[in-house]
């Protein structure tokens, strides 16, 4: 018995059956997840101003601003640091980096993941169009994300390392192994997508 197709519409194209237009629109779920990381894209934003801000003030001997960053970047209770010193400033400086990195993959995912599972941007012509974007998809986006977490991790480890004497011995075990495990993944899936495309290409 055939079952009956899906009629052509005007320019050749099957059109789709009420159903799979049901399936196919449940994409734009997703696009009140993407303006939720636009928010906290925002939310990072402030965060670095802020700690930047606390910086400078600390810079020009505002003690308040000076213990702030103190107590952000990690230091035990009851440390007392008088004045900034490269220390201090090297590791806040790594926190904003991180920042910055964060907000790198959260670029990442909103504009390629749209791009990818919702909708087209539209963006061949715009001057300031990504250049990973013209060649990004499901695989490819899963590889630079992969980098981009060992890159952040790799950033808490070394502001971990510098500042070692306000942790404990388990936590600078436990960081440096997750970020072991972190590395051993990103390489699995960019090894994984490796023999897919050679699978691909063979046939």
């Amino acid at each position: 018995m055939a079952f009956p197709q899906p009629p052509a519409s005007r320019n050749g194209s099957k059109s789709l059956t009420p159903l799979a237009s049901l399936i196919f629109a449940s994409r734009w779920l997703q696009l009140p997840l993407y303006l939720g990381l636009i928010a906290a894209q925002g939310l990072y934003v402030w965060h670095f101003l802020v700690e930047l801000w606390h910086l400078i003030e600390a810079a020009f001997g505002h003690q308040g601003a000076l213990q702030s960053l103190v107590t952000s970047i990690g230091y035990k209770p009851g440390v007392e640091v008088t004045a900034l010193n490269e220390t201090v400033i090297m590791l806040v400086v790594l926190a904003l980096i991180d920042v910055v990195m964060i907000s790198n993959l959260l670029i990442m995912v909103i504009v390629g993941g749209y791009e990818t599972f919702v909708s087209r941007l539209n963006l061949q012509s715009h001057p300031d169009q990504p250049e990973w974007l013209g060649h990004v998809n499901a695989s490819v986006l899963k590889v630079k994300l992969g980098l981009s977490i060992i890159g952040i991790s790799s950033i808490h480890l070394l502001k971990t390392f510098i500042n070692a004497a306000n942790y404990d011995e388990k936590v600078l075990m436990w960081q440096t192994i997750i970020h072991v495990v972190f590395l051993l993944s990103a390489i699995a899936i960019a090894y994984t997508d490796k023999l897919l495309n050679v699978s691909h290409e063979k046939h």
